[in-house]
């Protein structure tokens, strides 16, 4: 009896080491397959008229520091910027651009109830200068966001003509005429989501950098005495509420001093450049910063975030 009880002890005791072993050999394998991966980046670009030139300087400096997004989103001025640096120009070439852009080359005026712009010519400089590829087929990835004008709601548009998008995010409200898409009408997607990070989020990135060119309203009566002074003060309206709601969700922020700059001042394209630039480069580091916490985070070894569209 006393033997078979100590038969029986060895023989579990086999079980037990010969277990633990196959255990950690299976945990050693998987741990060893396992790959780091690099953190999927987003740039979101605000929106403020002339002012979003200055997001041609972030991704300048970007550029020059081989951080390279995989995911740009954009609201108003910073869908026509975004979707022009997505379909795969650089920035010397949109800073080329920028500098050769004339009032007559996305201005049409109307007379119409909705508003003095029509919006075409905005769409067809967009499509002209994206190859009238779509936005499905743009190296990198992209989003323009508007707002539902029946109901209010936030739109991202991931895929189809990509100067449509562009100009329902565009379309201020009674200055633009809203674009109309599939039989909805869509204004300026700042009175929804004036820097679309959350859209940035969604998309699944791990690592965002909204680049932030608005501007409180002004408090002084003669800022609305003009056409122009009453669009400059609509636009730094719009959106105030939400966009401290949407830099929460932000890894980096990057603020362009272009608050004295026209919304539609299309000759302040050096000046607002030469912003972003200064603004990228004191948040360089902190850009870096985070992406090598990143990648030595856990999170570099596990799938890139799943797109919920």
């Amino acid at each position: 009896m006393p033997i078979r009880r100590h038969v029986i002890v060895v023989f579990l005791l086999s079980l037990f080491l010969f277990g633990c072993s196959t255990t950690q050999h299976n945990t050693n394998t998987a741990t060893s397959t396992l790959k780091p991966r690099e953190p999927v980046i987003a740039l979101a670009l605000g929106g403020g008229g002339a002012k979003g030139f200055a997001h041609i300087g972030v991704i300048k400096v970007l550029e020059a520091h081989g951080i390279k997004p995989q995911i740009v989103t954009g609201t108003s001025a910073g869908s026509f910027v975004g979707s022009i640096y997505a379909s795969g120009k650089t920035a010397a070439q949109m800073q080329a651009l920028a500098y050769q852009l004339k009032e007559s080359d996305i201005r049409d005026l109307t007379i119409s109830r909705q508003g003095f712009l029509v919006g075409q010519k905005l769409q067809d400089y967009v499509n002209s200068h994206v190859g009238n590829k779509p936005i499905e087929q743009f190296p990198i990835r992209f989003a323009a966001v508007a707002t539902q004008l029946n109901n209010g709601q936030k739109t991202e548009f991931i895929r189809g003509n990509a100067g449509q998008a562009v100009r329902a995010s565009c379309s201020i409200p009674n200055v633009f005429i809203p674009a109309t898409i599939n039989k909805v009408q869509y204004v300026d997607g700042g009175l929804v989501s004036p820097i679309p990070v959350k859209t940035a989020k969604s998309m699944g990135a791990d690592i965002v950098i909204a680049v932030d060119i608005s501007a409180r309203p002004d408090t002084n009566s003669k800022s609305t005495s003009s056409l122009w002074g009453l669009l400059d003060q609509t636009i730094n309206i719009m959106g105030q509420q939400s966009i401290q709601e949407e830099l929460k969700y932000a890894n980096v922020v990057i603020a362009p001093k272009v608050n004295e700059l026209g919304v539609m001042d299309l000759g302040s394209a050096r000046t607002a450049i030469n912003a972003g630039e200064k603004a990228t480069q004191q948040q360089i580091e902190m850009i870096e910063t985070a992406i090598q916490q990143f990648k030595k985070s856990p999170a570099t070894f596990s799938p890139a975030p799943k797109a919920k569209f």
